[in-house]
């Protein structure tokens, strides 16, 4: 078996839509708060860097983002913070002028 060994860097230079990227965008919603999901987001941030691209962590849960501070990666891994929901707001200045069936004048 004479298999060529490829590095995770020679890899991504394959793939021209990473090339193209400068945020690579992970959904960690489904992921356990532990020392294995913090060692790995921690190696693909690593790759990202390597290749030119910043890794955004999307949806982290509470316990996942606790877990990056603690462990004093929250400068290395980025995390999108959590945005309240905006309340909708009415519109200002609309105002009827007519039923739908006049016609314009």
């Amino acid at each position: 078996m004479g298999g060529t060994h490829r590095s995770n860097d020679e890899i991504g230079l394959h793939i021209p839509s990473l090339l193209e990227m400068r945020t690579l965008p992970c959904q960690v919603d489904g992921l356990e708060a532990d020392a294995f999901t913090l060692d790995v987001l921690a190696c693909l941030e690593l790759t990202a860097r390597r290749l030119g691209v910043e890794l955004l962590l999307l949806n982290a849960s509470r316990e996942l983002r606790e877990l990056v501070c603690f462990a004093g990666l929250s400068g290395v891994l980025r995390v999108e913070v959590e945005r309240e929901p905006e309340q909708r707001e009415e519109p200002l200045g609309v105002e009827e002028e007519g039923e739908l069936d006049d016609p314009a004048a």
